[in-house]
C-alpha cells in the first residue's frame, strides 16, 4: 500500500493501525461530485463507465479489487496520450485528454479534480 503500512509499523510498532484504517477505506466514497459541475475521483476513469448514474450503481462496500471498474477510479492516470492504454502500475488504465472531454460532455461537467 505504497509504505503506509510501514510508516504504521514504525509508528504504532504493530499492524493494527493498518488493518484498522484498510477496513475503513472500504467504505469510503469512491467519487464526490461538486455542484454538479466537478468529478473527484481518487484516480481516475474507466473505460467500463461511461455516465455518472454507472458510478452510482457501484457496490462500494467492498476492497478495491484488482480489476474493474472500482480499481479504475482508484488507480487510473491520465496521460498525454489519445484513447485508453495499460496503466504502468499494473492497476487501472492511462487515458488521454480525449476520454475526459467525452466524459465531461457526456456528463455535464466542467472538469475533473483527482487525488493524484
Amino acid at each position: 500500500v505504497y509504505g503506509f503500512y510501514d510508516e504504521c509499523m514504525r509508528k504504532y510498532g504493530h499492524a493494527g493501525i493498518w488493518k484498522a484504517f484498510t477496513d475503513l477505506f472500504d467504505y469510503m466514497p469512491l467519487t464526490a461530485v461538486i455542484e454538479n459541475q466537478i468529478f473527484c475521483p481518487h484516480g481516475g476513469l474507466s473505460p467500463s463507465i461511461d455516465s455518472l448514474e454507472d458510478v452510482r450503481k457501484i457496490d462500494r462496500f467492498q476492497e478495491v479489487p484488482h480489476e474493474g471498474p472500482v480499481c479504475d477510479l482508484v488507480w487510473s492516470d491520465p496521460d498525454d496520450r489519445t484513447g485508453w492504454g495499460m496503466s504502468p502500475r499494473g492497476a487501472g488504465y492511462t487515458f488521454g485528454q480525449d476520454i475526459t472531454e467525452q466524459f465531461n460532455h457526456a456528463n455535464g461537467l466542467k472538469m475533473i479534480a483527482r487525488a493524484h
